[in-house]
């Protein structure tokens, strides 16, 4: 699979749906890395509790943006069928929050594999913002069947 992949190619890699399918685009796919944008807008569910006035998007949610982008990268792989396979979160480690994500931002998802293959991946991420790292995070995950 090559990049660049829309909403609907990304739909048939990850299980994810809106509200929470949290990338747009896959800009760049390879074995060694992937690459993904969100563009963050004032129409986001949760920006209505968080925070009232003083919107920012969770940092929780970043992190996860950046594992579903991970996802795509796993799931990609030529031997992989997403239809019978998921991917989940099994830890998160050194996960840094830099600045706050505001309505209007475009966040980057770069994220690489440390360790790849089999069921087990360990990976790597970080947001930017204008070129700026603004949450940075490893983490864990397992492919297994639906």
């Amino acid at each position: 699979m090559e990049a660049p992949l829309d909403v609907c190619a990304i739909e048939r890699l990850l299980p994810h749906r809106f509200p929470f399918l949290l990338i747009d685009r896959v800009v760049e796919l390879s074995g060694e890395k992937v690459v993904a944008l969100k563009n963050v807008t004032i129409n986001e569910p949760f920006f209505a509790g968080h925070f009232p006035g003083h919107p920012i998007m969770p940092g929780v949610l970043i992190v996860e943006a950046m594992a579903q982008a991970g996802a795509v990268l796993a799931m990609s792989e030529s031997d992989r069928k997403p239809e019978e396979l998921v991917i989940y979160f099994m830890a998160l480690d050194q996960v840094k929050f830099r600045k706050p994500v505001v309505p209007g931002d475009q966040l980057r998802l770069e994220v690489e594999p440390l360790r790849k293959g089999g069921a087990i991946w360990k990976m790597k991420g970080r947001a930017l913002v204008d070129g700026q790292v603004v949450t940075e995070a490893q983490f864990l995950a397992t492919i297994a069947p639906k």
